[in-house]
């Protein structure tokens, strides 16, 4: 099978966490990475954990920044510009002072760019590192967020742009996104193609999945369903698909073999046989994936 000359960006999310996304994303790579050259980037930056399996040379570090306001009290004429323009309530003026919530700053720059005295600057401050491994022709990524930061969604961003601007000419990419259907899930699957969502066929599995997959409908990404753990659960999940018309690529049975390798950080793909039929079949499935022009 020959791949397109289409770029194809697949991110891989779940309703909730405890899926399988990790387990799927990571030996999908390795999987596809035998015949093509992929990428695998971790967004899930508040617990990235891909590098537990992947591993590889290490090839660069970036410390990633965020701009914050910085206040300067001689220049202030306290006019109320700043906590008046403020969409996120991260800068207030309390008495002859004025109060920045940093966790708050979404560094959009409107404090400091309609200041009329030059009182407010912005100023950076580490949100995260990102770093880039190889290992064979795979290329992985991963950015993890600075302990104590509380918004995932800049470092998301600014670690889609290094891979537009230095690995975006990839055939395949495969994006390991952060679980749930709120915003660091919707900053992770801006670029991609085409969702596979993960689920597990419990009625909390379902639930969550209802939840990501109307999600995904809303944003206007094409989509499909693997089912992890298949044989733990009843039809409930598979009949809503089949009546959402959402397409089930593969399941996923139980195995203590593939719970053994996950526990010990290595990879299912090539030691377990019960999951390689299911990565060959979605393999082949982005491989021959059609995107809209």
């Amino acid at each position: 099978m020959a791949v397109s000359a289409d770029i194809k960006r697949i991110a891989i999310a779940s309703g909730k966490g405890g899926t399988g996304k990790t387990l799927l994303s990571t030996n999908l790579a390795a999987c596809i990475s035998r015949s093509y050259p992929t990428l695998l980037v971790d967004l899930d930056v508040e617990e990235p954990d891909d590098f537990l399996f992947i591993g590889g040379v290490l090839q660069k570090s970036l410390v990633q920044y965020k701009f914050i306001p910085d206040w300067n009290e001689t220049q202030c004429t306290f006019c109320d510009s700043c906590s008046d323009h403020c969409r996120f309530h991260a800068i207030l003026r309390l008495g002859e002072s004025i109060v920045v919530f940093n966790e708050l700053c979404h560094s959009c720059f409107a404090c400091s760019e309609l200041c009329p005295s030059g009182a407010i600057r912005m100023k950076p401050q580490k949100i995260g590192e990102t770093k880039e491994f190889v290992t064979g022709n795979l290329r992985f990524i991963h950015s993890c967020l600075e302990i104590g930061e509380e918004q995932a969604v800049p470092l998301i961003h600014k670690t889609l742009q290094l891979v537009r601007n230095q690995t975006g000419n990839l055939p395949v990419q495969l994006y390991d996104c952060p679980p749930g259907a709120s915003c660091p899930m919707v900053a992770a699957t801006k670029d991609a193609d085409f969702v596979i969502l993960v689920a597990e066929p419990t009625p909390f599995g379902i639930h969550d999945f209802m939840l990501a997959a109307s999600t995904v409908r809303m944003l206007g990404k094409p989509f499909a369903a693997v089912i992890n753990r298949s044989d733990m659960g009843d039809d409930s999940l598979e009949d809503y698909c089949n009546t959402g018309n959402i397409p089930v690529l593969a399941k996923i049975p139980f195995s203590n073999k593939i719970s053994k390798l996950y526990s010990e950080g290595s990879l299912v793909f090539g030691n377990c046989d019960v999951m390689n039929p299911a990565l060959e079949k979605i393999a082949d499935y982005i491989i021959q994936l059609k995107l809209n022009p």
